[in-house]
């Protein structure tokens, strides 16, 4: 089973495939974390021996010989008031203004399947699974406070997931001034933390540093997870590579401001943690009400970071993403930003199509520009109907004509902002986020919908319900391209619950969208991949992953994207050259690719203007993409390269079983005449042998993952290769 409890030794065991989390109840009624590691078995309490080495650390008031402390013990659930001096999981405040509480062991419960969080996106599981819940009270008789941790264990997975209830069961107020959702106390080690960290049109490039004595955090205050930190991390080994040392790490299933940090004590302990940022917040719950933190999804590894990245990708793509669009193939598009950007009529967007059509293209998105008084990005937002005289008709018109030239329409919306110059922020302004007597910071002249208000979510879904009733509609790509800066809302009761309640307003406008229309394939995207997070991945299958398309700067983009998401969520497109953002060419092949790494492949250029060459390549990628893409979507993926250190940057997808394999490479870099570079497979079935794309010589899967598949010796800087190999016999 994968949960067992041992009561006379008060111990917690949670067991996945190859993994074991253990923890117990102590003598003081402390929940103490024992083990995350390779499976084991027996009680693993001798490894915490700390807790006697309290020193000058404060002990529990019933603690007459001081021979602990919670200063130095590892716990599940670590809070400010009990004498732990480190960065805690929960800060409270009573009705009285004081801060602190002692929660201790109250009860516990297991149960068979997997938790959900009300409100929130959570890991789900299947029948057949053999998942289980296990939930832990804590409790503080004195605050009338309940903690209920929450654990989801789904071990053909790997994958343990936490997260946290607060419930309020006294007489009075109490105020959540911080929240974590997982906790994670080492007792040794010498790790490394990685992080990825960038900025609009650069996300997600690893960032690793030694975590010394003090402390290291990442976060985001802006409202959503942001372009410049992403809500996941690896804590690792030093010497942890691609294929060996010990990794854990953290990812949270929420898409507004986080925190994650990580501490080493003064006893060469680490503790590591996730969950909401801290920085605005402060949640009063009354008598009754409850306050749940976002769900994390944690993972180990003993064969280095590999392994962390293939069991993310699984749970992400199969148990996180839902709906008929997770296990489909997704259409091939051609998004008419970079093409037309706002000057477009309908008809310019239906001889798009045609030429697209010929190209064996699947679907037409209109971006920006469609509705209202939209002609530019300093107003129109909020108006959400079509511009039936820039569009020769209404959106279904649109489509139909689409339609008849072969290919679906889809369209781009960003329901959460509002421009001042538009109808509806003139008939409603208090509707947009804003402080009394201060005027607003705006971000691409709009501002914030309060989406915390039902009354302003019950406007967007109508109006998006009027365009999508109409039918002809297949594709929504949902943007959101500011932060959120003036934070008050007219109708909150208090101001430090404004930015969860917004999010959990997201979410609910999301769901409303998919229950209503469970066909609709929606896209994620916030200024490119400013909410690329698993919150978002349970509502989106795919995600826009950067405004930046230059395939040079795509390839440390996406290489980063891969730690933690899963390439079918990875949205990549063919641009134009010179790239937009960078200036840089790259050729059309290179260019493709890039692109087809991603499970969400497609276009954004002017197909009208490419010559009859570059057509011909275009079909031809369109048809090697439809024939790669399962392996892509589906298959384990491996980093070969990486982008910033090596001159050929390279990756590689393989089947589950070994069957086949996608070798895929761009070379970066050139000296001189240059050399014969090597790009080493992994994954390959051991003693087999392979075929490139099914004829030539039988390749050993030994020697090609020892020594490598040759590339050509005299390569040119962009030059790109993709070698299918198939599995003899």
């Amino acid at each position: 089973m994968p949960l067992s409890f041992d009561a006379p030794a008060r111990l917690f065991t949670l067991s996945t495939a190859s993994t074991t989390y253990q923890m117990k109840v102590d003598r003081h009624g402390y929940l103490l974390h024992l083990y995350y590691g390779t499976r084991a078995s027996g009680d693993l309490g001798y490894l915490v021996t700390h807790c006697a080495l309290s020193g000058m650390s404060g002990q529990p008031h019933e603690d007459a010989d001081r021979t602990f402390s919670l200063d130095v013990a590892p716990q599940e659930f670590p809070f400010q008031g009990g004498g732990d001096m480190r960065s805690p999981a929960l800060l409270v405040r009573g009705a009285d203004g004081t801060f602190g509480c002692d929660l201790r062991y109250a009860r516990h419960e297991v149960r068979p399947g997997k938790y959900s969080l009300p409100g929130l996106p959570a890991a789900y599981a299947e029948a057949g699974d053999g998942a289980e819940t296990l939930s832990v009270t804590l409790a503080d008789e004195r605050l009338g406070l309940e903690v209920e941790l929450l654990y989801g264990v789904l071990p053909a997975f790997d994958v343990i997931t936490r997260a946290a209830v607060v419930r309020n069961v006294g007489a009075g107020r109490l105020t959540v001034e911080k929240l974590q959702s997982a906790c994670l106390d080492l007792v040794s080690g010498n790790f490394d933390l990685i992080t990825f960290d960038g900025r609009h049109a650069m996300e997600r490039r690893p960032s690793r540093r030694h975590v010394e004595n003090g402390a290291l955090s990442v976060g985001s205050r802006r409202g959503m997870s942001s372009n410049q930190y992403n809500p996941f991390m690896i804590l690792c080994d030093r010497d942890a590579t691609e294929t060996a040392g010990r990794a854990w790490s953290m990812s949270f299933v929420y898409s507004g401001g986080f925190l994650a940090e990580a501490e080493r004590d003064q006893f060469e302990q680490t503790r590591a943690q996730m969950g909401l940022d801290d920085g605005l917040f402060s949640y009063p719950l009354e008598p009754g009400e409850s306050l749940v933190a976002p769900e994390v999804l944690m993972t180990y590894s003993s064969a280095g970071l590999e392994k962390i990245s293939h069991n993310l990708h699984r749970v992400i793509r199969r148990r996180v993403c839902r709906g008929p669009w997770r296990d489909a193939p997704r259409p091939v598009l051609v998004n008419s930003w970079e093409a037309c950007y706002f000057d477009f009529t309908g008809d310019r967007l239906v001889e798009l199509a045609r030429r697209a059509a010929d190209l064996g293209i699947d679907m037409l998105v209109m971006d920006d520009g469609w509705f209202g008084s939209r002609s530019d990005d300093r107003r129109g937002l909020g108006d959400w109907r079509p511009n039936v005289e820039k569009l020769g008709g209404t959106v279904a018109d649109l489509a139909r004509r689409v339609n008849e030239c072969g290919l679906g329409l889809g369209i781009w919306v960003e329901p959460e902002m509002v421009s001042e110059d538009s109808d509806l922020f003139r008939a409603h302004p208090d509707w947009a986020l804003s402080v009394p007597g201060k005027d607003p910071v705006l971000g691409r002249d709009q501002l914030v919908l309060d989406l915390s208000r039902a009354d302003v979510r019950d406007n967007l879904f109508g109006q998006l319900c009027a365009v999508l009733d109409q039918g002809g509609v297949e594709y929504v790509k949902w943007d959101c391209n500011r932060s959120i800066v003036d934070v008050h809302s007219r109708l909150a009761s208090d101001q430090g619950k404004v930015l969860y309640d917004y999010v959990l307003g997201l979410y609910d406008l999301l769901g409303r969208v998919r229950s209503r229309y469970p066909d609709l394939l929606i896209e994620g995207c916030s200024a490119g991949g400013g909410r690329f997070d698993a919150g978002m991945l349970a509502y989106a299958p795919q995600i826009w992953t950067s405004d930046n398309t230059d395939a040079r700067n795509r390839l440390t983009i996406q290489y980063g994207t891969s730690f933690g998401y899963p390439c079918s969520a990875v949205g990549a497109h063919v641009s134009a050259c010179p790239n937009e953002t960078t200036g840089r060419t790259v050729p059309l092949d290179a260019r493709g690719v890039v692109a087809m790494a991603g499970g969400a492949f497609g276009y954004e250029l002017d197909l009208t203007k490419l010559g009859d060459r570059d057509c011909e390549l275009i079909k031809g990628q369109v048809a090697a993409y439809r024939q790669i893409e399962p392996l892509v979507r589906e298959g384990l993926y491996y980093r070969l390269s990486v982008p910033e250190e090596d001159d050929v940057c390279a990756w590689e997808f393989v089947a589950e079983d070994g069957s086949e394999a996608l070798v895929c490479a761009v070379v970066t870099h050139v000296d001189g005449y240059g050399v014969t570079s090597y790009v080493r497979p992994r994954g390959l079935t051991p003693g087999a042998a392979y075929r490139v794309e099914g004829s030539g010589p039988e390749l050993s899967a030994d020697a090609l993952m020892d020594m490598g598949l040759p590339l050509s010796a005299s390569c040119s800087p962009y030059e790109s290769f993709m070698y299918r190999l198939e599995r003899v016999g």
